[in-house]
């Protein structure tokens, strides 16, 4: 039976409210320990604005924690990208909507000019298609360009469901418990080689990998 046009639009409407519901009530329910070096601490304590990067499969809960905190993102204009844009808008973050192979260039150009306006900048270095674990420049790009500090972000669950997707997407269970590991504050700045920048990048992937690994642990 084909719905028409206002049912389908209630419909939609619907789904988003029980959406946002549902990942609020789950994120709530979780058991959170953060490990947070003192450096990183005291530039949360200053107000300051930063780039997080945390990988595309342990997204839920990093995108939860951040909410309502001064925020900008990158959402891809995919069907999965409208999905997360709605989350988002509810966490009042600011999107630029785009990815690599669809309006990226002027995404990409709205972050660096809301970071210079004292946002922070949230990205999924994997994202939003991969491959997975492997660290894109973009991060690394907008904490040159605007010469903000960058910080890796690790979310570990302890149980959750895996979904058959590139990103090995997880979704923690209810009152399941996840660990938030923070790096130190990476520094870089316009005057850094070409050379220097593309080390970076690199250096984060294996640091955020390694942080990835730590806080899978659970006893």
């Amino acid at each position: 039976m084909k719905l028409p046009k206002p049912a389908k639009n209630i419909l939609h409407f619907l789904s988003r409210i029980f959406t946002n519901l549902i990942v609020k009530l789950l994120c709530k329910s979780l058991k959170l320990n953060i490990k947070l070096p003192e450096s990183t601490q005291q530039l949360f304590n200053s107000n300051k604005n930063y780039v997080v990067s945390f990988w595309h499969g342990t997204m839920l809960f990093p995108w939860y924690y951040f909410k309502n905190k001064n925020f900008a993102a990158i959402v891809s204009k995919s069907k999965d990208g409208e999905l997360l844009s709605n989350l988002l808008k509810k966490w009042n973050y600011q999107l630029a909507r785009g990815s690599s192979h669809n309006g990226g260039k002027e995404a990409f150009s709205n972050l660096i000019k809301a970071a210079l306006n004292n946002k922070s900048i949230a990205i999924t270095p994997d994202g939003p298609t991969g491959p997975i674990y492997e660290f894109k420049p973009g991060a690394v790009i907008i904490a040159k360009k605007t010469e903000i500090p960058l910080i890796l972000v690790a979310a570990g669950y302890s149980n959750y469901t895996q979904l058959k997707s590139w990103d090995e997407f997880k979704i923690p269970k209810f009152f399941s418990k996840v660990n938030l590991y923070f790096s130190e504050p990476i520094y870089i700045t316009k005057k850094n080689s070409f050379e220097e920048t593309d080390a970076l990048i690199k250096k984060c992937e294996i640091e955020l990998n390694l942080l990835q690994n730590e806080a899978n642990k659970f006893e």
